[in-house]
């Protein structure tokens, strides 16, 4: 008999148990899985809820930065020396394109990219946010931008942006005065980082254009734009207009400015005017010049090159950084420290003998001029005459101690205080500056030479120009400057600035200073003056004085006698400076040429040009000094409403009716 297999009997309680146990385990995961998720969604919309909208609209929301209009810069009658002109550039934005390197290769076959803008775009790129606007080509022609426009849709990242271009309408006529604007270097970007300013792609660099920067450059404003998937903007969600910067108001007279420029004819030097009572710098011009606009974007590496491979040095502002002998310019200066100082009185005389020896020293003797001398010489004839024995015997007398304390009070050896970014000091010769450079003491030759503009003397011609502004107000120092008023971006009115604290004057008695103007008055209108003839067809008294000093000293006994105008050019630099009218100045003027033959020849004709433009401008009443009577002259104005015409680098303003001759053309013009 067969038996069967038990079938165990089913246990619903325990299935029951069973399932309510994996059901509660599930349900426990269910509600761990749901609290974890609620955590994290807690922590996601909550907790970083700030952190996860600001990159939502970062990805549809961009802001774009506005870059504010720049200030203008006018001369003191409106004439415009720097202004904004209206261009369009390609951008790229790099977080919209995949391949940088093939994107530029295909886009150089429809705009053309220089070897330049490709290395100021990558330079540009390592300074920039990689969301914002990277420039890679200025100043895009009319059919580049149809070329590109057509091809947009081959390159996604690159736009054509319009902007506003710096632009100087004068050019090389004010690059010295107003300087230029150039792309912001790592060093300009650094030290703007965190600012507002941290986006600009332009920034002063030399002249007013970096002096008054933080004037000039306003405030950026910015958008809010809406994009699409595409990056493509769809609507402005917020605007903050940029603030523009101030517009600024020069003292330059551009008459002035246009006759010392046409003067230097692009020979090496120098030319300034100012006004004495104010201290308002009229001209000012360095030549050779150059054209900023150059500058305005990222110059050329070969543009560039050419300027610093260039033997005249363009890129030298000779005003506040060339430094020079100043030669017998200091006579004037030193024959008022011999008054002042008791040691000298007009009537004083000195026997010029043609040479000069320091008492009790045998051997080397010091030369005049003239060889031979002129004989016996007050202080207005030796000023006249330019008689070098004169102030070979003041500057003995009187002491390199004494003789650096009072020239310090006519600012020379420091720098002016100018309104210009930078100046040398020059040197001011003394006993602790030759220890302190040289290790060596001071000798008496030293002191000698020192008399005459000569020896361890440099002076900048903006020194030279504030020490002739103080001697032609009488003794009264007037810090010179350039910013004659301001404006706001808004056109509110023109305000001037305020004046700065009067110093104690250097000239204590008024006799003094006539015993020194009756001299420099001869020296032009003198029958023995150096720059005699000057004056001739002017309505005015001018006062004067020449230098020509030696660049290298000569180890001959031979004079200047029978040498060449070459060969002079080679040994001296000319000098001249001056004022006007004699008795009451309203205008002093400084030219200095590098390679010139004589001061009055080749220097005091600049400074002529400049009173003859100041003349048709600015015409006075007949001054005269007492005793002296003027030649008839007819009174030298434009008709009304005729301004002066535009002069060619090239070219020299007519001179009034002088009989001094003047050199052959010069050749080389500013680039």
């Amino acid at each position: 008999m067969k038996r069967t297999a038990r079938v165990p009997l089913r246990n619903d309680g325990e299935e029951q148990r069973r399932f309510a146990r994996r059901a509660w385990a599930s349900f426990a995961l269910i509600v761990l899985a749901l609290a974890g998720l609620s955590a994290r969604f807690f922590w996601l919309q909550v907790v970083r809820h700030a952190e996860f909208v600001t990159r939502a609209n970062d990805n549809s929301i961009h802001v774009r930065f506005l870059a504010p209009p720049r200030g203008m810069i006018f001369d003191r009658d409106g004439v415009v020396l720097a202004e904004n002109v209206p261009a369009y550039r390609l951008e790229v934005i790099p977080d919209q394109v995949h391949d940088m390197d093939a994107m530029l290769a295909r886009l150089a076959t429809v705009v053309p990219l220089s070897p330049d803008d490709l290395s100021r775009f990558r330079q540009a790129l390592q300074e920039h946010h990689r969301f914002q606007g990277v420039p890679l080509r200025n100043r895009l022609s009319e059919d580049e931008i149809a070329r590109f426009a057509i091809n947009r849709w081959r390159f996604p990242g690159v736009e054509v942006e319009p902007y506003l271009r710096r632009y100087y309408p004068l050019g090389a006529l004010t690059a010295a005065v107003v300087g230029y604007v150039g792309s912001i270097d790592a060093r300009e970007a650094e030290r703007l980082q965190g600012t507002p300013w941290a986006d600009m792609n332009q920034i002063g660099k030399t002249g007013i254009e970096r002096e008054y920067e933080k004037r000039l450059r306003g405030t950026p404003g910015y958008e809010l734009v809406e994009v699409n998937a595409d990056q493509r903007p769809v609507r402005v969600l917020e605007r903050v207009p940029p603030r523009p910067g101030e517009n600024l108001y020069l003292t330059l007279d551009m008459h002035l400015q246009k006759a010392a420029y046409a003067g230097l004819r692009g020979r090496a030097g120098a030319a300034l005017a100012v006004d004495p009572r104010n201290g308002q710098v009229l001209a000012l011009v360095s030549s050779p010049s150059y054209d900023p606009n150059l500058f305005v974007g990222g110059i050329s590496e070969s543009n560039y090159k050419t300027l610093l491979d260039d033997p005249h040095h363009p890129l030298l502002n000779r005003v506040t950084d060339g430094v020079y002998l100043p030669g017998s310019t200091v006579k004037p200066f030193l024959a008022v420290a011999g008054l002042e100082l008791g040691l000298r009185t007009p009537q004083y005389t000195v026997d010029s003998v043609g040479e000069w020896h320091i008492p009790g020293v045998a051997g080397r003797g010091y030369r005049d001029d003239v060889q031979g001398g002129v004989g016996v010489v007050d202080l207005a004839q030796a000023i006249e005459m330019s008689v070098n024995t004169y102030f070979y015997k003041l500057a003995y007398d009187m002491g390199i101690d004494r003789l650096s304390a009072f020239m310090a009070k006519f600012g020379f050896g420091r720098p002016t205080g100018i309104d210009l970014p930078h100046e040398a000091s020059g040197v001011l010769p003394s006993r602790a500056w030759k220890q302190a450079t040289q290790k060596r003491p001071w000798y008496l030759g030293d002191t000698v030479i020192t008399g005459i503009g000569q020896g361890y003397w440099q002076v900048t011609p903006l020194q030279l120009a504030n020490a002739l502004s103080t001697l032609a107000d009488f003794g009264r120092p007037q810090r010179l400057h350039l910013l004659l008023a301001t404006q706001d971006g808004a056109g509110a009115p023109i305000v001037p600035p305020p004046p700065p604290p009067a110093q104690a004057p250097v000239i204590a008695h008024r006799a003094d200073w006539d015993a020194v103007m009756q001299g420099m008055v001869r020296v032009v209108n003198g029958t023995r003056g150096t720059a005699r003839g000057l004056d001739v067809g002017f309505p005015y008294r001018i006062a004067g004085k020449t230098g020509t000093a030696e660049i290298y000293s000569r180890t001959s006994h031979l004079w200047d006698n029978g040498l060449s105008t070459q060969e002079l050019a080679l040994r001296h630099r000319a000098l001249f400076i001056g004022f006007t009218p004699a008795s009451d100045p309203r205008v002093a003027g400084v030219a200095v040429l590098e390679r010139a033959a004589w001061g009055g020849r080749d220097a005091a004709p600049i400074v002529r040009d400049m009173f003859d433009a100041w003349a048709r401008q600015r015409h006075l009443p007949d001054i005269q000094l007492p005793g002296d009577v003027l030649p008839a002259y007819a009174p030298l104005s434009l008709p009304p409403g005729q301004t002066l015409p535009a002069v060619p680098p090239a070219t020299a303003l007519p001179h009034s009716g002088s009989v001094l001759s003047r050199p052959a053309a010069v050749t080389s013009t500013p680039p």
